[in-house]
């Protein structure tokens, strides 16, 4: 099958075209039609098979037929995605192959200021491009209007799940029409997701074209059993000897993340960069882009930040911890081996991750193969212990929230847990209860120095312990003493 028997229009087709692209994927050939249609989708298809534009090319398609009069802050698609790097990723995908068509769209996350995003809505867009907490932080203070609201899209829907996101898309929702397209992409489906589906999607299509939780068949997976204190070291001996030149690598924390980065580089002399939600926005960008630049030779990542990171003929991702969900290894490797390329997936396995293994075998339903590199064999004495619980890269994409819901546009942020902030809660606390225990002096100066927001907090509050007050009067006495030696001296 061609693209051209797909039912794109000529703009579309010119813009695929200069991709380079002259057939579809099975995902794209199965779903693009049912899309241009207007059906539902359920949508399940590896990482790296262009399930993107499995629903950009229809969705733009669908835009170019039919131009309505919208009004102030209206949209007509929106699609919604867990990460700001998949978001990306999307809009990309919207702006290379609608380059030759009249539309407006605009992408919306957190970790960027919300005041240009106001702006641009109210200029009007077609397109909105979001991760779920950002939007529904706008939509909260009356920013956009879903009420035109044609086709929604839900990509990485699992992980939007395992982020806790469903409560916030359930509200966006409850904020569009009911008559409306809907569609579901993502590279794997639990039975979770598809319970959910059926009671957001109306009729739907499944398209399946893999095998549920499958690995993708181009890439090679090799597990390394090492100690954990020598995983940095085997990590270094392999991208040296085999002279890896792109290395992506997961860790299941963003302490991880960072530690693992610093080592490579300061023992190794490999230059690498970390990725995950604790990076400004700017950083994450920054890195990525020297990453595929070859700038750095590995990037270090955890399983949110990672999500939507597209990177053209990847070789190598190198599970430096497993994961603890057995979705994340697919998506992880899936990263490699995109569009039909080989790669290699490598994981590097203490005795702590031997359930984890199991757990992924079982998931992904194959065997890996194990290779014991005989300088690295693990210390037989060494026994395993409990690893923690959830995933590195934090809950709702390692801080799309900007945490201003409800407040007004121009409202100052709310600090991040700390001192300021523990002070402005202890503050309270006083204000509310009479029968607290005095606080130390050092401890109420520190409360009284922080910013809560309330001007009368801003006093200095009147010492309650008696023996403060008879040390504040002694301490006032003295003062009037020194001014009544220092007029003496003057007038001698």
């Amino acid at each position: 099958m061609k693209f051209t028997e797909l039912g794109l229009n000529e703009s579309l087709l010119k813009a695929v075209k200069e991709q380079g692209y002259t057939e579809p994927t099975p995902i794209q050939a199965q779903a693009i039609p049912l899309v241009i249609e207007g059906r539902d989708v359920l949508a399940a298809a590896q990482t790296g098979t262009g399930k993107t534009a499995g629903f950009t090319l229809p969705l733009l398609e669908r835009l170019s037929k039919t131009k309505p009069q919208m009004k102030k802050k209206q949209i007509r698609v929106l699609v919604l995605t867990p990460t700001r790097e998949l978001a990306a990723q999307v809009a990309e995908s919207i702006a290379t192959y609608g380059k030759y068509m009249s539309y407006r769209s605009m992408v919306i996350f957190g970790g960027v200021g919300i005041n240009p995003q106001f702006a641009a809505i109210k200029k009007g867009v077609d397109i909105v491009i979001a991760t779920p907490g950002r939007l529904l932080d706008i939509a909260s203070q009356d920013g956009i209007d879903f009420s035109a609201v044609e086709t929604l899209v839900l990509d990485e829907a699992d992980r939007m799940l395992d982020m806790g996101f469903i409560h916030d898309i359930k509200k966006l929702m409850a904020m569009m029409p009911k008559k409306k397209q809907t569609l579901l992409f993502s590279a794997t489906f639990s039975k979770e997701i598809k319970a959910l589906a059926s009671g957001l999607l109306k009729d739907p299509v499944l398209v399946e074209v893999a095998r549920e939780n499958s690995t993708a068949g181009k890439i090679s997976q090799v597990v390394y059993p090492v100690d954990k204190s020598r995983k940095r070291e085997l990590l270094a001996q392999l991208i040296k000897t085999n002279d890896w030149k792109q290395v992506l690598v997961f860790t299941r924390t963003k302490h991880g993340a960072n530690k693992v980065c610093k080592q490579l580089e300061e023992y190794s002399g490999i230059k690498a960069a970390a990725i995950h939600g604790n990076k400004s926005q700017g950083a994450r960008t920054k890195a990525l882009a020297d990453f595929k630049a070859g700038n750095i030779r590995v990037l270090v990542a955890t399983d949110i930040a990672a999500r939507g990171i597209d990177i053209d003929q990847l070789p190598h991702v190198v599970n430096f911890e497993l994961p603890n969900v057995p979705e994340d290894y697919v998506h992880r490797i899936g990263r490699t081996g995109r569009a039909g390329m080989k790669g290699e997936a490598v994981s590097l396995v203490c005795i702590d991750e031997h359930d984890l293994l199991r757990a992924i075998e079982r998931f992904t339903k194959s065997s890996i193969k194990k290779v014991d590199i005989e300088a690295f064999r693990p210390d037989p004495s060494i026994e395993a212990e409990p690893i923690q619980n959830g995933r590195g890269g934090g809950k709702r994409g390692g801080g799309q929230r900007n945490g201003n819901r409800g407040q007004s546009r121009n409202a100052p942020k709310k600090k991040s847990v700390g001192a300021d902030s523990i002070s402005a809660q202890s503050s309270q606390k006083k204000k509310t209860s009479n029968h607290q225990r005095a606080e130390p002096a050092n401890k109420r100066a520190e409360i009284d120095s922080a910013p809560t927001g309330n001007k009368n907090n801003s006093r200095k509050r009147k010492p309650k312990n008696k023996d403060n007050v008879a040390a504040q009067i002694g301490s006032n006495l003295q003062a009037k003493l020194d001014n009544l030696d220092k007029k003496t001296n003057r007038r001698k």
